[in-house]
């Protein structure tokens, strides 16, 4: 899968480019999420005091992409405006998503769609045109970097899947195993490093290599196995030593404190919570995608059956290389990553928020086959008059809504989000950096932009960065507990995360509201800003 830019792919860029722009214009530059300025935080402080701190002098594990971190903090080490560099970076990731799953899409539909025209191209637009994710790369977020990332990993386990006799005879020409293996093992880690269930991936493409063995011989396999994991535990092994002194475990604080957060959720009957993560993913073309996503599964299954009898497309003897009944494994894995991902998020972390955000990395995978399998449903469709005009109405409804969802409810909901965010987070962020002393323990749930805006020593009631809150983060007594006895002199909160969601506690003593217009229509409230009175008298 060589990446020579052609045409093609300066289309993707310029597009993925305006998209990303349009949504950024019309956020005015913000972000849609406080998690965004926590990344900026982190990364101005690791750029200009060399420190993995939220608060300076203050060790800790917050960053769920310590990736992410590092690249946004050469921006700020080169001296780059932080919004340019980081929507800069939000775009590139759009258009290098779109570009590799053109190449992905043009080779799988080479493979089970042979003679079709257009499908990568078809592939790479519908990912840049995908609302959700210009969301992500207009976002500020991790989240585009580790899509780009997931299909990186599959491309690159593709590579050993040869189309053709010709492609199989320079394959024999390709980088021996070892080198093969280091260098996934390193895209495993970087992706990874961009979110800790990427590890989920790099187990689901291992052991598909082990089953599938494309042009290797068993030992092959194991030298590429032993590579690819002494790739992955060097490249990734100073972060997990690094949250091992400062959190005692593998993962960052965020996984435990989320996770503390979602316990009434994980309550709720597993479908409930299937349900949750799916119907936000389901606005947009990818829905009309997912007959596609089935046809993929089925015509890869099916070859495989083919080739176990020696059979072509056509019924004939000599099936191509790419077909044997073992290289469906890794065929396979981009639809069994798209729900591997809900699925694990359901069990662990059922939050819908944000459009769906944690579960936004299973798009780009569902896209790119559900565009291949569309294809074969229209190839398959058109020796019937109703069949074809079913197959190409659902292809050019796809194509329309995905440009329609852009333009009008992806881009309303982003400006929204951004809105929100600067109206309550931001703006009490710098209502704290004017008016309260910098030495006194502010209490505070969310905790971005005023890390940002409004650098202090605080308690993290929401536990990202005050991991002793994580075993009573549900608690609201033991919260006010720790709170007292901590000697924090104010809280900055909305109405549901004050310690027993009480805005009327006595303890209390507003001296703030941002007034914020949006939040209450949204179902939320507004940020207040309380003195803390211990002996209950305002």
């Amino acid at each position: 899968m060589r990446f020579a830019f052609r045409l093609p792919d300066f289309i993707i860029l310029i597009v993925a480019c305006a998209l990303v722009a349009l949504y950024v214009g019309a956020g005015g530059g913000g972000f849609p999420l406080d998690d965004s300025w926590i990344h900026q935080t982190y990364a101005r402080n690791l750029a200009l005091t060399g420190q993995w701190a939220f608060v300076p002098g203050v060790p800790s594990a917050a960053s769920t992409s310590p990736l992410y971190t590092v690249v946004l903090s050469l921006g700020y080490w080169l001296g780059v405006p932080f919004q340019l560099w980081t929507h800069g970076l939000g775009a590139l990731a759009l258009a290098l998503c779109g570009m590799i799953g053109m190449r992905m899409g043009a080779r799988a539909g080479a493979t089970f769609v042979p003679g079709v025209k257009g499908i990568g191209l078809a592939a790479g637009l519908a990912l840049i045109l995908a609302w959700h994710l210009i969301w992500a790369g207009a976002s500020g977020m991790e989240t585009m970097i580790f899509c780009l990332m997931v299909l990186a990993c599959i491309a690159w386990a593709w590579r050993r899947l040869p189309l053709t006799d010709a492609l199989l005879a320079r394959q024999r020409h390709a980088p021996t195993p070892y080198i093969h293996g280091l260098v996934f093992g390193f895209l495993g880690a970087v992706l990874t490093l961009a979110r800790p269930e990427g590890a989920g991936l790099v187990a689901l493409i291992g052991g598909a290599m082990l089953i599938a063995r494309p042009n290797m011989t068993w030992r092959s396999v194991i030298v590429w196995g032993i590579a690819a994991g002494i790739g992955f535990l060097i490249t990734l092994s100073p972060y997990l030593l690094f949250n091992v002194s400062v959190t005692g475990g593998l993962l960052p604080n965020t996984a435990a404190a989320k996770q503390a957060w979602a316990a009434p959720l994980l309550a709720l009957d597993f479908v409930w919570r299937l349900r949750l993560l799916i119907e936000p993913l389901l606005a947009g073309g990818q829905a009309l995608l997912l007959p596609g996503v089935v046809a993929f599964a089925f015509v890869v299954i099916s070859k495989r059956q083919r080739a176990a009898n020696g059979q072509n497309d056509d019924g004939d003897s000599g099936g191509r290389a790419s077909g044997t009944p073992l290289h469906v494994a890794l065929w396979l894995v981009p639809v069994v990553w798209s729900i591997a991902l809900i699925v694990l998020y359901a069990a662990r972390l059922p939050l819908p928020f944000q459009h769906g955000r944690y579960v936004i990395p299973a798009l780009p995978t569902w896209i790119v086959v559900g565009v291949v399998g569309s294809a074969w449903l229209i190839r398959r469709a058109s020796g019937m008059m109703i069949g074809r005009v079913l197959a190409r109405t659902l292809a050019l409804s796809a194509a329309a809504v995905f440009a329609l969802f852009a333009v009008t409810v992806g881009l309303s909901a982003y400006r929204q989000d951004v809105a929100i965010i600067d109206q309550e987070m931001v703006t009490a962020a710098h209502w704290v950096a004017d008016n309260l002393p910098p030495d006194e323990l502010l209490a505070i749930h969310d905790i971005g932009a005023l890390g940002y805006f409004a650098p202090r020593p605080i308690l993290d009631i929401a536990g990202l960065v005050s991991p002793e809150v994580i075993p009573i983060i549900l608690d609201g007594d033991a919260l006010w507990a720790l709170m007292q006895a901590r000697d924090a002199r104010y809280l900055m909160a909305m109405d549901d995360q004050i310690p027993n969601d009480d805005p009327s506690d006595p303890r209390l003593c507003p001296i703030f509201d941002t007034n914020g217009t949006l939040a209450p229509v949204s179902g939320g409230s507004n940020i207040v800003i309380y003195r803390l009175a211990w002996d209950r008298g305002c």
